[in-house]
């Protein structure tokens, strides 16, 4: 796409680079890389799914405290949080990486660096990755001596993956109402990307019940809960969804009965149902139609047998409402001109279920940025979410310089006012 930035976020960008302590903090980052892949190293091996990130986050706070930040705190979400001072005449900016992975306890047995240049270990690059940047970030800027005019709140946060639905930055946001004036959210993919936009995004489980029984003598007096499941799930499989706005559904789960009763008609059955889309009516459209779809079942199931009501129940896991911001907000544009700088041409990603997500709901300037280098032309496949995930280290300074510069222009710094408040 076509996209120009301002003449006056260019100015900033170029005044903020002329700067003798920014230039210093962009080498520092460049000499921290070895360090910051080890710490990468060290903070996968603690392991952290989703809902258990305590130890993870016990290790970053100690980290946190390393880097010099003496008002290190683990806040009622799980969060830990650590402030880096400004001279008190800026914005205060959220810098953010969630510490929670996909991976149960017991999926890392070793994080290894090999010899093709990848960093390989489930989790390596989503998220932990993102804890490892903001470490690096605070060093370059204490060793080149810079001084923000707002504060830079650095996070690791909970909860950001599945069934978490981003509740440790939600809980971060209700706690520090009114006190963040824009929010960076760090995560896994090529560096050069941008997320400006929230994919709105929903998982149900749905419970269906009946009386249950033995598969042959019961059969024809009662109605089968896993059969009204299955129909439901059918059902859903068929629908036809926009490709633009993008919108996406998948039944993730189904189960019921047990292996002990494999000659029973099970009492219950589940189906998981995650969907998303870029448009909050197109999500709101397709959520009236996948419950419709569990009311037929359930109807068609109990008239096929005529003897028992298959009644069901739902429990919502995530909401996540789907919005964007102006792609000309300051936020972005800077972003996009730091991009540009470090050499790569910016991509900008509709959609996109991040933490930056939750800011957007908020009405808070955000960007998600992503945290591995590649050159135009070549984006690597890490493997997210796979056992086989792995994070490419060459170059792999660029994202802590990229976060830095976002982050320097948001707060303002070195007598140069922030982009958000010129």
């Amino acid at each position: 796409m076509s996209y120009t930035v301002s003449p006056d976020i260019k100015t900033a960008l170029d005044s903020l680079l002329n700067q003798q302590k920014v230039a210093k903090a962009l080498a520092w980052a460049e000499q921290d890389q070895n360090r910051c892949i080890a710490e990468q190293q060290e903070l996968t091996a603690v392991e952290a799914p989703t809902f258990h990130e305590e130890q993870r986050a016990a290790l970053f706070a100690q980290k946190m405290q390393e880097v010099g930040l003496s008002n290190v705190e683990i806040d009622g979400g799980g969060n830990v949080i650590g402030v880096r001072k400004g001279a008190g005449n800026g914005p205060s900016i959220l810098l953010e990486a969630h510490m929670d992975t996909v991976f149960p306890f017991g999926s890392v047995p070793s994080v290894e660096l090999k010899e093709d240049g990848f960093l390989y270990g489930p989790g390596v690059s989503d998220n932990t990755r993102g804890l490892a940047m903001i470490l690096s970030v605070v060093r370059a800027l204490d060793a080149s001596g810079i001084q923000t005019h707002g504060d830079l709140i650095l996070a690791g946060t909970t909860r950001e993956e599945g069934r978490g639905g981003m509740e440790g930055v939600k809980a971060l946001f209700k706690e520090r109402r009114g006190a963040i004036d824009a929010s960076i959210s760090i995560d896994s993919g090529r560096m050069a990307n941008i997320i400006y936009e929230a994919t709105g995004l929903r998982t149900v489980e749905v419970n269906f019940y009946g009386v249950g029984g033995h598969a042959y003598g019961a059969f024809g007096k009662v109605a089968n809960c896993l059969h009204a499941a299955a129909r439901a799930a059918a059902k859903i499989a068929d629908f036809q969804v926009p490709a633009e706005p993008r919108t996406t559904f998948c039944v993730s789960n189904i189960h019921g009965g047990n292996q002990a009763g494999v000659h029973a008609i099970p009492q219950q059955a589940t189906i998981i149902i995650n969907y998303r889309s870029n448009s909050p009516e197109v999500l709101a459209d397709l959520d009236q139609r996948i419950f419709n779809a569990i009311r037929e079942a359930c109807d068609e199931e109990t008239k096929r047998w005529g003897q028992d009501v298959i009644t069901w129940d739902s429990k919502l896991y995530c909401d996540i409402p789907a919005g964007t911001q102006d792609i000309h907000s300051p936020i972005i544009e800077g972003l996009h001109s730091v991009i540009g700088s470090l050499g790569l041409t910016p991509v900008f990603l509709r959609g996109g279920a991040t933490n930056c997500s939750i800011a957007i709901a908020e009405g808070i300037p955000a960007v998600c940025m992503s945290s591995y280098y590649s050159p135009d032309g070549v984006e690597y496949n890490t493997m997210d979410h796979t056992l086989a995930e792995k994070y490419p280290v060459a170059g792999a300074y660029k994202g802590v310089q990229a976060a830095l510069l976002t982050a320097l222009l948001c707060t303002g710094a070195e007598g140069l006012p922030s982009i958000l408040r010129p």
